[in-house]
């Protein structure tokens, strides 16, 4: 029979080893960042030695190539305006973008031969242009070669611009889970470039604006209010508004990694996934037919149902999310969502992994208003179900 330990117990011979490792990057927003006129790119690879040739690898979205097809000429043509700088050592990579990236492992293994064969070095750099999928896969396979070459990332999408692009994080898919793979990895710069927004399809706009309204709810009230004020403009992907949704996003998102006490996730609680339990079940059930930013719309209006059933939040704040939502052209419902297997709903099993993904103490993020969240430990399956038949029968 094992015991525990006994109260105040402590090894006779015990050194605690403790240490603190600062991390700093820019984040830089700009307009036409691959011009040879422009040294932006080029500072951000060298800011660090500029004195010296740094090895390049870059990788491109597919997505974004098919909007841009003349991209991988532009980034062989800058690295040759800068070549004191940059060493780019092989025309550009081009992988799908979206979540196949993530899916196939045969991608990462291949970036991972080619960063190889390519001899990158410690102050080499990984550049990776396109969406979150692909700053994902690519930041990760960088991440574990040589236990982390550089990455300088440049987001194409809004999602990766305002959310993925700017954060700490890397992923892949794997075992049949969302993001199961992945480490810690700041990147060594992100190079916002506003323009490549300009290539995306209306539907990838708006989906990733459902972060921009994420951080909104439970970070800032009045940013929540601009976007009330201006979801016309920005369901049409006017660029002027986009950018000035991206920044903002951008800005509270950095805010968070910076003072939110726990960048890479040690603690329970995950504020910035707010509505993400749910989204990221929903995701996997429409075999990623969804995009992330639409599964977010729904998880975020699933989760101000849940909460004004729960007594912690008005109405009226749930509705005005409803309809901006709506307004912006995100969804607020899908089949998916009321989906049963042996007569038990499956969204719900959506809760045990992500109280997994938090380390066994489930903590999801709820409003009691805007502009303020709350953390609960425990979900009431009834009302989960009932918020669920609420947005089925006022989906549009």
């Amino acid at each position: 029979m094992s015991h525990p330990p006994p109260p105040g117990f402590r090894p006779k011979h015990l050194y605690e080893q403790r240490f603190r490792v600062e991390f700093d990057y820019p984040v830089v927003f700009c307009r036409s960042a691959l011009s040879t006129e422009d040294a932006t790119v080029a500072w951000a690879i060298s800011r660090k030695e500029p004195e010296r040739r740094h090895p390049v690898f870059a990788v491109l979205d597919s997505g974004l190539v098919a909007a841009r097809p003349k991209l991988a000429e532009e980034v062989s043509a800058y690295a040759a305006a800068f070549d004191a700088q940059l060493d780019l050592r092989e025309a550009p990579l081009v992988v799908p973008g979206g979540e196949a990236v993530k899916n196939d492992p045969a991608i990462v293994a291949d970036l991972l031969a080619r960063l190889t064969a390519n001899k990158l070095d410690k102050q080499g750099v990984l550049l990776a242009i396109g969406g979150g999928a692909v700053l994902d896969a690519a930041g990760y396979a960088g991440s574990i070669t040589h236990r982390g070459v550089r990455i300088v990332r440049m987001p194409s999408t809004v999602l990766a611009q305002n959310d993925a692009g700017v954060g700490v994080k890397t992923s892949v898919n794997a075992f049949g889970s969302k993001n199961f793979l992945g480490t810690f990895a700041p990147p060594f710069a992100v190079v916002n470039d506003v323009e490549l927004l300009g290539t995306l399809p209306e539907r990838d706009a708006r989906a990733g604006l459902a972060e921009a309204v994420k951080v909104a709810l439970i970070r800032d009230a009045s940013f929540f209010e601009w976007l009330e004020q201006n979801a016309e403009g920005l369901r049409c992907a006017d660029l002027s508004l986009l950018e000035v949704a991206v920044r903002r996003c951008a800005e509270l998102h950095l805010e968070h990694i910076a003072t939110g006490g726990d960048p890479f996730e040690r603690g329970s609680a995950r504020p910035l996934d707010y509505g993400h339990w749910s989204a990221h079940k929903l995701e996997t059930l429409t075999q990623h037919e969804l995009r992330h930013g639409e599964a977010v719309s729904i998880g975020m209006a699933l989760d101000a149902c849940y909460a004004v059933a729960s007594g912690m939040l008005a109405s009226a704040v749930r509705d005005r999310l409803v309809r901006l939502l709506t307004s912006l052209g995100l969804p607020i419902y899908h089949p998916a969502l009321s989906l049963q297997k042996d007569e038990k709903s499956v969204i719900l099993s959506g809760l045990e992994e992500f109280r997994e993904h938090l380390g066994g103490a489930l903590c999801v993020t709820m409003l009691s208003a805007v502009g303020r969240g709350v953390e609960v430990h425990q979900m009431d399956a009834e009302l989960v179900l009932a918020s669920i038949h609420w947005l089925k029968s006022h989906r549009s």
